[in-house]
């Protein structure tokens, strides 16, 4: 364990990006199977301990701890895993410095995941025992499946590529064909074994992602436009039999979307948007048409387990834009012109009311196109996509080829309501805010929370507004003084029910600080209202 928490801790104090890939690159040539293949697992997300959970640990802690003392600390450190590994009392009859090299990452994983619910705290709580601090640290972040230390699953993935002098897509294409702790990956990557193959697996392939326009303007003769639709990115995969539903993350979300899965019958791989369909239509989608807003599909996301319910109420479908194989035949390298011609001939085989291709927008020049996107205002519409007409599927963001132009972001102006530690580097700061508009009645109703958008100045003189102005404590949570109004940007609002305001945001984040501006000017939410789409 010494070697992953010096990782860990190295990565939480690295800002940059060559650095964090240095780190990790160095710890997998050095680690031994299969301590490195678990520690890939839990960088990029894939280590799962389902009976070790926060709720869990704080029944140990609430065994060895003072109640009141671990609360204080817990408000002022803000961690969960970092308040527990400060706290830990040295149990009596072991020795004052504990050596964390004692313990094995994968020991540890291991005889985590063979334990049932009733004994994993017990058997952790024993590991705390052996660890020093920074061990524990890694041991309570590992459990909890919160690292928070700034590495993305497609850093740690080039991480390893780099390493090893690997092709990052190459890891990609056979990662989500393998399981922790990878042996055959890294059998692989030091020449030990072959290259792990995902025939006849319906494996995650790389999405094209696109860069944003900003101020370059394009020839439409070289590109062609067509809507960028609000829901989730997806990626559809059928071979062997088998059909499964991929995320932009590369997350098998399948059992969220059994219907989806289920039309899918053709093998191949294909790329679109995942929506739910809008209230009235019919059992076939009208081109272009059809689509709710966010706000619905959110109703069906994160659900291990679908019922008939939401099945009937949230009829999914997905929105093609490419394809990547037609049966075993791979298209990736033909440009967007070819494939779209290919998926046009392939979309009728589909059933029409779970799929239906994304219109090509027409506009004789650019100036005609950003006529066009001014006047999107539809729910489902997030903005335009630019596509290079010659432009292969590659994977990741390539100058030049594809480009998102995001429709102009709402404004409202809120008034700071609460503040919560945040997370991180950030754990010391108060950094989430929850912020209000005023009703017809005058009273003040949460419409949002915001972390985002900030500079490290800014965040400084927030955190000293919420320590000095705080009129409530609720555990890590502050109620300010209702007199600080922040100008947040968001890209659309929905009718919401399970909020008391009737209204939700979608990607909120804070544009400005309006020190100017006094809270009783602050929107109401009757505005707000009238941006619903």
């Amino acid at each position: 364990m010494r070697d992953f928490s010096q990782l860990l801790d190295g990565l939480v104090y690295t800002r940059s990006r060559n650095g964090k890939l240095k780190l990790i690159g160095d710890y997998l040539r050095e680690a031994p199977d299969p301590d490195r293949g678990w520690a890939m697992a839990a960088l990029t997300g894939d280590l799962n301990l389902p009976h070790v959970k926060s709720a869990a640990i704080r029944g140990i802690v609430e065994e060895r701890i003072d109640p009141v003392l671990f609360a204080m600390s817990r408000d002022f450190v803000g961690d969960l895993a970092e308040t527990v590994s400060l706290l830990w009392p040295k149990p009596e009859g072991l020795p004052p410095e504990i050596d964390s090299g004692m313990l094995r990452l994968s020991t540890v994983i291991e005889r985590i995941l063979t334990l049932g619910r009733g004994e994993a705290p017990r058997a952790l709580a024993a590991m705390l025992d052996q660890l020093d601090a920074s061990g524990r640290y890694a041991l309570l972040k590992l459990a909890t499946g919160a690292l928070r230390v700034g590495v993305s699953a497609r850093l740690a993935k080039t991480a390893l590529a780099q390493a090893f002098g690997l092709d990052v897509d190459a890891v990609e294409e056979v990662w989500h064909g393998l399981k922790p702790p990878y042996a055959p990956l890294f059998a692989w990557a030091e020449g030990k074994g072959v290259q792990p193959t995902p025939a006849d697996v319906p494996v995650f392939r790389p999405f094209m992602l696109a860069h944003p326009l900003e101020e370059l303007r394009v020839d439409l003769a070289d590109y062609a436009a067509e809507w960028k639709w609000d829901g989730i990115r997806v990626q559809l995969v059928r071979t062997g039999g088998e059909t499964r539903l991929y995320s932009r993350a590369g997350d098998d979300i399948t059992s969220s979307f059994p219907d989806v899965a289920a039309a899918f019958t053709i093998d191949a791989v294909l790329d679109g948007e995942l929506l739910v369909r809008g209230a009235h239509q019919g059992a076939a989608l009208a081109e272009g048409e059809g689509a709710a807003s966010f706000n619905a599909l959110q109703q069906r996301l994160g659900r291990k387990t679908v019922s008939a319910r939401a099945l009937a109420d949230y009829p999914a479908f997905v929105r093609l834009y490419d394809i990547l194989f037609d049966g075993p035949e791979d298209l990736r390298g033909l440009g967007w012109s070819e494939r779209r011609q290919r998926l046009d001939r392939l979309a009728p085989r589909l059933d029409p009311a779970r799929f239906d291709l994304s219109p090509v927008i027409e506009a004789a020049d650019f100036a005609a196109l950003e006529e066009i996107r001014a006047g999107a205002r539809d729910a489902a519409i997030e903005g335009v996509m630019l596509k290079r007409r010659d432009s292969p599927y590659v994977a990741g963001r390539r100058v030049g080829l594809w480009y998102k132009w995001k429709r102009d972001p709402l404004t409202a102006d809120c008034v700071i309501l609460y503040a919560q530690r945040g997370h991180g580097r950030r754990s010391s700061y108060y950094s989430d805010y929850t912020f209000g508009c005023w009703t017809a009645e005058g009273e003040l109703l949460p419409v949002g929370k915001a972390y985002s958008g900030i500079t490290d100045e800014e965040l400084r003189w927030l955190d000293h507004f919420v320590r000095t102005n705080t009129v409530q404590r609720f555990g890590p949570v502050r109620e300010v003084e209702k007199s600080l109004v922040l100008e947040i940007a968001f890209d659309s609002i929905h009718a919401s029910k399970r909020h008391k305001s009737g209204v939700a945001m979608r990607f909120p984040r804070i544009a400005r600080i309006r020190r100017d501006k006094p809270a009783a000017e602050a929107d109401t939410i009757e505005a707000l209202e009238r941006l619903i789409s």
